[in-house]
C-alpha cells in the first residue's frame, strides 16, 4: 500500500520527477562500468533480448465512468529467454497484474486482487538478419487467473504475437503486437476479441540513462473502441551492491478510451532486476 499511496500522492501534487529523479541520483555509485551498463540498457529496450530481466510496472490512472473511479495496477512483467539451438531462442514474457480499483464501473467500490495473466512465447533468431532486423513470433495466451470477477474477463483466450526491432546505436525502434481471441464463456458479456499494438522507439546514452516513447493501443473489435494511451518514461539502469537494476518513471496521457475507460493523465513508475548471463 505504500507503494500505492506513493504513486497517488506523486500524481496529485506534480512531484512526480524531482521526487523520484532526486532518489535515483542518491543512489548512484561514484564510478560503474558505464558501458557494460549501456550495452544492457539497450537489451532492456529489446523485447526478445537474451537477457533475464523481472520488471515491476507500477500504474496509475483515473476518470473511470460517472464516479471518476481510480486504479492502481502493478504488473509483474518477468522475461526469461531459452537457448533452443544455435540458431534460435525462445523468449518467455509473462504479465501477471496485481490490482487495487475503486469506482470503476460506476459507485462500484472497492476491488483489490490479482488480474487475467498474459503469456507470450516468442521463436526469435539468435542473430538479426541481414538489414539489421530482430524479430520473435510466437503464440499469446490469455488465462483466467482473476482473483474476483470484477478485475478479469473470465475467459480463455489465444492468438498470435510478433514483435520486430532494430537497434541503431543508441537506438532501438519497432513494435510488439498481439491479437487474442477468446472463449465465449464465462461472466464476460461477450468473448474477447481484442488486438494490441505497441511501437516503441528509445533512445539509450553512453551512461545507461534511456528516455522511451511508446503507445499500448488496444482495438476491441466486438466493441469498436480504441483505447490509446502515450507513454513517455525515463529510466536508469545502475547497481545496488552486485544486483543490477533499472529505475524508472514516467507520464501517460489516454488520446481515446472508451467511455467507461481512464481519462486524462496517469503515472508509471518501473522497478527492474536483471540477471545478465
Amino acid at each position: 500500500m505504500l507503494f500505492v499511496r506513493f504513486l497517488k500522492f506523486c500524481v496529485r501534487q506534480r512531484v512526480f520527477a524531482s521526487t523520484f529523479w532526486g532518489a535515483i541520483l542518491l543512489m548512484q555509485a561514484p564510478a560503474f562500468a558505464q558501458s557494460d551498463n549501456s550495452d544492457l540498457a539497450k537489451q532492456l529496450a529489446n523485447p526478445v533480448a537474451n537477457l533475464i530481466s523481472v520488471p515491476f510496472q507500477g500504474n496509475y490512472d483515473s476518470g473511470y465512468g460517472s464516479a471518476d473511479g481510480e486504479k492502481y495496477l502493478i504488473n509483474v512483467q518477468p522475461v526469461m529467454p531459452m537457448r533452443l539451438n544455435d540458431d534460435w531462442n525462445l523468449i518467455s514474457r509473462t504479465i501477471l497484474p496485481l490490482v487495487h480499483q475503486n469506482d470503476i464501473n460506476g459507485n462500484s467500490g472497492t476491488d483489490t486482487g490479482i488480474g487475467d495473466t498474459v503469456q507470450s512465447f516468442f521463436f526469435s533468431p539468435v542473430e538479426p538478419t541481414e538489414s539489421g532486423l530482430i524479430w520473435g513470433v510466437g503464440p499469446a495466451l490469455l488465462l483466467p487467473t482473476a482473483s474476483e470477477s470484477s478485475l478479469g474477463v473470465d475467459q480463455w483466450g489465444a492468438g498470435p504475437t510478433a514483435v520486430g526491432l532494430f537497434a541503431d546505436g543508441p537506438w532501438t525502434y519497432g513494435m510488439l503486437t498481439n491479437h487474442i481471441w477468446g472463449a465465449d464463456e464465462g461472466s464476460a458479456a461477450s468473448a474477447t476479441n481484442a488486438s494490441f499494438f505497441q511501437p516503441f522507439i528509445n533512445y539509450t546514452t553512453p551512461n545507461a540513462w534511456t528516455f522511451a516513447l511508446n503507445t499500448e493501443s488496444t482495438y476491441n473489435w466486438t466493441a469498436e473502441q480504441w483505447s490509446v494511451p502515450v507513454n513517455g518514461i525515463v529510466s536508469k539502469l545502475t547497481s545496488i551492491g552486485d544486483q543490477k537494476i533499472s529505475v524508472g518513471a514516467g507520464v501517460r496521457y489516454w488520446v481515446d478510451s472508451p467511455d467507461a475507460g481512464p481519462d486524462g493523465w496517469g503515472a508509471r513508475l518501473i522497478l527492474t532486476f536483471l540477471f545478465p548471463k
